[in-house]
């Protein structure tokens, strides 16, 4: 197995940061509390994995055309393509209430993770890329999952 890079690796598990945080406070009301009177409401539970979320996917969509750029020509049309779908679906698939919204979310990082996979097999990432994105996938997808119950 490759070695992931430490810059790329310590930036990613910051990035899980208000995930768990989202997870975690939606499971532990008083620590919810104390989070909501510390920082706000929309800090909190699933609304700062929702707000974050989409965040997230719009920037994963910005780093997949930097990818899709390396293409060849008779790919890099169709690279391009797949790397705004991210942004466009984190757009129009929420503001539609929560459960729904997670749910969007949900499908959209595992999206994410598909596209990463074909750009990986099209030589458009170091070879650490998937063992970092699937990791963090996965660990995005548990905790919206666990942040909605």
């Amino acid at each position: 197995m490759t070695r992931i890079p430490t810059a790329p690796l310590l930036l990613g598990l910051a990035g899980l940061i208000p995930f768990v945080w989202g997870a975690v406070t939606g499971l532990f009301p008083p620590l919810s509390d104390w989070g909501q009177s510390a920082f706000g409401a929309r800090y909190v539970g699933p609304f700062i994995q929702l707000s974050y979320g989409t965040v997230i996917l719009s920037f994963m969509s910005g780093v997949l055309w930097g990818l899709a750029i390396r293409a060849e020509d008779g790919r890099r049309s169709l690279c391009l393509v797949l790397s705004v779908i991210p942004a466009l679906w984190a757009f129009f698939m929420t503001g539609h209430g929560l459960a729904s919204d997670s749910i969007n979310l949900i499908c959209g990082f595992l999206a994410v993770l598909l596209i990463d996979f074909a750009y990986n097999r099209w030589d458009l990432t170091p070879d650490w890329w998937l063992p970092l994105r699937s990791f963090l996938t996965i660990i995005v997808v548990i905790c919206i999952g666990v942040g909605t119950l």
